[in-house]
Order: C-alpha cells, then sequence, then structure tokens
C-alpha cells in the first residue's frame, strides 16, 4: 500500500506538542483522509453538526476551538477526533443515537479527548517506550478509519500497528476522565447527562448482538466495559432528570441520513412508509424523510403533496424549504426554486445551505454565471469546504471561465491531498490568463503556497 505521507512540521523533542503543531497536523491529516474515505457533501446535515458541535465547544474546556468538521458517509457507529482540532463523525452514527442528547454525548466525549490532550498525552508515554512520531500514528488512524477494523490492521506496517495500540485505545485511565469532562460539558450546554449511560448501553448492546467479529468501530478504540457504564450512571444521578422535548431538527437530520443510506430511493420510501403506518419517534420526520425520498425516486409530484403539511405547519423551517425547492428543480421548475431561495436569502444572508441550494438553482435555471457571482463570494466565508469549490468548478465550466474553473478544482484537490493534480489545474489556470498581471500573479502566488505545502509533505 502506499505511504502515507504527512508533514514534518518540527522535531518531535521541540515542538510536537504544541498546539499550533497540533492545529497543522490535524489539517494536513484532514486532507490525506478526504483522499481515502468518502465524505458526506450535504450542507444541511453539516450545518447541523457544526452548530451542534460549536454548542458544546463554547461550554467545554477546550482552549483552542478552531474545529474542523468531517462528515463520513458510512452506515457505521463511529465518531472521533484528532489533534488539530478535527471532530469526524459517521453519518450512521445518527441512526444509533436516538436523541439529539445521546448524538451530544458521543461529540462531548470526543472534545474531552481533545481538550485533555488525550492523543498527545498517549504520544508522550509511547515515547518512553520506543521512537513513533505523532505524524506515524495519524497515518495509522487514516489506515484505520478507511479501511476499518481488521482489514486497517492488516495494511498497517510493524510500527504503524503498534502506533495503532498505543494511541488509537485510549487508556482506560483517559476514557473515565473523557466520560466526566464530557458529561460536565454536556450539562453545562443545557443536554440532559442522563442520555450518556443510555447511549453507552446502546453501544454495549450492539457489540453483544453483532459479535466480535463486528465490534463498531467507535468501540475498537474507546472500549466500553459494565463498570464505565455504571460509573457514567452513577455520575448522571448527581444530576435532576427533566423531560426535555424532542429536537425536531435532529429527528429531520436522521431522516435525511436514512435516505442518504438506502440502498435505493424506494427502499426509502417503503421504509418510511412503514414507519409512518406504525408509531414513529417523530411523526414530522417521518413525514420529511419520505418527501425527500420521493423526490430522490424521480416522484416529485407525490413528494409535492406530502410536503405541504409540513410547510403549512411550519412555513418558515429551512429543511422544508429547501425541500420544496429540490422538489421545484427535480420537476423542471427551477426558476420557482430561484425565486423563493432568493427571499429566503435576503432575510437569512450568507447561509450557507441556502447559498449552495441557490446556486444549484441558478445553474439548473441556465443562470451559470450569478451563480458563480454568489458562490465566489461564498468562497471568502467558506474557504475550507470542499463542495463549495466543487460546485463553483462545475458552475464556472458553465459559465464559460475556464481559468476560474482550474482554480476551482485546484482548490478542491488542495482539500483533498491531491496536491500533484493542484498543481496541474494552477498551471492549466495560469497558462488560460497571460496578459493579465494581476490574475497570472495570484494564480502564480497559489502556486507557489502549494509547492511549499508539497514539500512539508513530502518531508518525514
Amino acid at each position: 500500500m502506499e505511504a502515507l505521507k504527512l508533514p514534518n512540521l518540527g522535531e518531535a523533542s521541540t515542538s510536537m506538542f504544541s498546539a499550533e503543531y497540533e492545529h497543522q497536523l490535524g489539517r494536513a491529516w484532514l486532507s490525506v483522509f478526504r483522499s481515502r474515505a468518502p465524505t458526506v457533501e450535504d450542507p444541511l446535515l453539516f450545518d447541523y453538526l457544526e452548530n451542534l458541535i460549536y454548542q458544546l465547544v463554547t461550554h467545554s474546556q477546550l482552549e483552542d476551538r478552531r474545529i474542523e468538521l468531517v462528515v463520513v458517509e458510512n452506515p457505521t457507529m463511529n465518531a472521533f477526533a484528532v489533534p488539530g482540532g478535527v471532530i469526524g463523525v459517521h453519518n450512521g452514527l445518527l441512526l444509533w443515537a436516538q436523541t439529539e442528547d445521546e448524538l451530544a454525548t458521543v461529540l462531548a466525549h470526543e472534545i474531552a479527548h481533545l481538550s485533555q490532550r488525550h492523543f498527545s498525552r498517549g504520544v508522550e508515554f509511547q515515547q518512553r517506550q520506543q521512537p513513533l512520531t505523532l505524524a506515524a500514528m495519524l497515518a495509522s488512524f487514516v489506515l484505520l478509519a478507511t479501511a476499518g477494523g481488521d482489514a486497517g490492521m492488516a495494511a498497517l506496517s510493524a510500527t504503524q500497528a503498534a502506533a495503532q495500540q498505543s494511541a488509537l485505545r485510549y487508556s482506560r485511565s483517559n476514557e473515565q476522565e473523557a466520560d466526566r469532562i464530557g458529561m460536565q460539558t454536556l450539562v453545562a450546554a443545557g443536554m440532559d447527562p442522563h442520555a450518556a449511560p443510555a447511549m453507552f448501553e446502546r453501544m454495549l448492546k450492539a457489540t453483544r448482538y453483532s459479535g466480535s467479529e463486528n465490534v463498531p468501530e467507535f468501540l475498537r478504540s474507546h472500549p466500553l466495559s459494565e463498570n464505565r457504564i455504571a460509573d457514567t450512571r452513577n455520575r448522571a444521578r448527581q444530576y435532576p432528570k427533566e423531560d426535555r422535548p424532542q429536537s425536531l431538527a435532529y429527528q429531520l437530520m436522521r431522516a435525511r441520513v436514512s435516505v442518504s443510506l438506502a440502498g435505493t430511493p424506494e427502499e426509502a420510501v417503503q421504509q418510511f412508509h412503514g414507519e409512518l403506518d406504525g408509531t414513529p419517534r417523530s411523526r414530522d420526520a417521518a413525514m420529511y424523510g419520505l418527501v425527500l425520498a420521493l423526490t430522490a425516486a424521480g416522484r416529485g409530484d407525490e413528494a409535492r403533496e406530502e410536503l405541504q403539511p409540513l410547510l403549512k405547519k411550519d412555513p418558515d423551517r429551512l429543511e422544508y424549504i429547501l425541500a420544496d425547492a429540490e422538489i421545484d428543480i427535480a420537476t423542471n421548475r427551477a426558476a420557482a426554486a430561484v425565486k423563493k431561495l432568493s427571499a429566503q436569502l435576503a432575510v437569512n444572508p450568507g447561509n450557507q445551505p441556502l447559498t449552495m441550494a441557490y446556486a444549484r438553482a441558478l445553474m439548473n435555471n441556465r443562470q451559470a454565471h450569478i451563480a458563480e457571482e454568489v458562490l465566489v463570494a461564498q468562497s471568502k466565508n467558506r474557504p475550507h469546504d470542499p463542495g463549495l469549490w466543487y460546485l463553483l468548478a462545475e458552475v464556472q465550466g458553465l459559465s464559460g471561465n475556464i481559468a476560474g474553473l482550474h482554480q476551482s478544482r485546484a482548490e478542491y484537490f488542495i482539500l483533498h491531498g491531491n496536491l500533484d493534480e493542484a498543481k496541474k489545474q494552477l498551471s492549466y489556470a495560469r497558462n488560460l490568463t497571460r496578459g493579465d498581471y494581476v490574475a497570472t500573479a495570484t494564480i502564480s502566488e497559489r502556486l507557489r503556497e502549494v509547492e511549499e505545502l508539497h514539500q512539508r509533505m513530502e518531508e518525514l
């Protein structure tokens, strides 16, 4: 297997544990990870998770709050945190966590690992046992997170395997501390501490029913025991148990994930019909899931009919507004979608899900030049969003801005760790802007930055 290359950002003995070192290494790790794992480009789901994580982080002990989220297209129960503030969530985790508080339990636990610097402390301990670098351990983390379980371990070298054992499998004391600190974060953020033992119990049951060979990835790196659950339950009892209202936003996101992970849109249609025939946790969320599934299945008129009661009940809910616009686009009414989304952006400028949907509607309405203006402006606020650069490149191709297309593709490839391809794209763009001094100089400067980044990625 091709060796993973992460940057050498300094000698381990002097700068390995600085916050800035971890931040830079974490971003380099993320670019490598994106090149190896299927990620979710769903602005609405991403926005929801980002806001939830921000709510938790602001009530946590984490000092460096430069958080970068990556959502992985994977049905398994998993979340992870990487030094430097990278938090990863498998979208399948939302199907395991029944409530927002249960999901927040897992996220708060991961944030606690970051705030207590468990990963780096594990490296420091391991350095006393045998010389392993943080970069080598993170490289093994990429393999394990993308290949998964035994397949991932089989791909590791002896050194990387040792790194995985020491770095990815947190110690018992690390887990207990993350449980304790995580619960403090939950309470400070106004969430239910009793969701923690409930979520842990569900996780442990998953191992009993699936067998040891199919242990969820989260439990491979976060071993769970009856004692840990008992400790968490006792800790939760220190707080009064209150009936918290169900988060409709969370249930809507679970419905989105169900559609995404279904084998086919028609399977999702049948799933939500079945839920609506029974007693779903949230009837509105099940109806919303059915709308999304029908739209994906090319049954737009049926989807519109199912959406109307939801829109009538809550006309300002963003999820329903976007679903309505998606139906318009799917039924060749892109102009109607443009009009609706433009009105919404006037009220909520800069909103990422709205902006991306608006750009897609403009593109489908043969207004690629306007979509380009919208996305170029948004890229200044969201420069680290691969999905935005991907769509911008597509729009620029349609608008005839071929130099811009190559520049946007370069930014996409940079975020996915493919620096060779990024340099090619920037070179194509520079060749197309000969005679425009400002444009050529700008591209040349970006090419120089990528060259420097490439050199750092090559050094180990």
